[in-house]
């Protein structure tokens, strides 16, 4: 599947909305991650040291989780695929990521929650572990 087939699918799974919102993070693929969220997102997230909320794509993605979470970032990958499930109607989803940053190798795993319509997530809460540095690893 492509990162970019959320964007016309009618009613995705947790399984393969995660796997497409993992591999889009990992890849830093700004314009999949917008495609993702409806255009009236009411999206809100939890790090070690902060709240975050963004009500559309642009907002989301550029100011938030590319433009504040990952801008330091030299390089990521997707570490371990969506864990998913569904609670009711909500989608839920987790993923780790591996990459490079100016302070050396680090893993991050995010646990979200969406709901969907139409194919795109119109509200979704996400919640990080934070930068965690690798030691022992190449």
């Amino acid at each position: 599947m492509h990162v970019n087939d959320l964007e016309t699918a009618a009613a995705p799974t947790a399984q393969n909305l995660g796997d497409r919102f993992g591999a889009a993070l990992a890849a830093k693929d700004a314009a999949a991650l917008r495609a993702m969220f409806d255009d009236k997102v009411d999206f809100r997230a939890m790090t070690p040291n902060h709240t975050w909320e963004g009500r559309t794509p642009t907002a989301v993605i550029d100011d938030v989780v590319l433009g504040t979470w990952f801008a330091s970032c030299d390089t990521m990958e997707l570490a371990e695929a969506a864990d998913t499930g569904v609670v009711g109607d909500r989608h839920g989803f987790s993923y780790r990521l591996q990459g490079t940053n100016g302070d050396g190798r680090f893993v991050i795993e995010q646990r979200a929650y969406a709901d969907v319509a139409e194919g795109k997530i119109t509200w979704m809460r996400v919640l990080c572990s934070g930068f965690q540095p690798l030691t022992g690893h190449p």
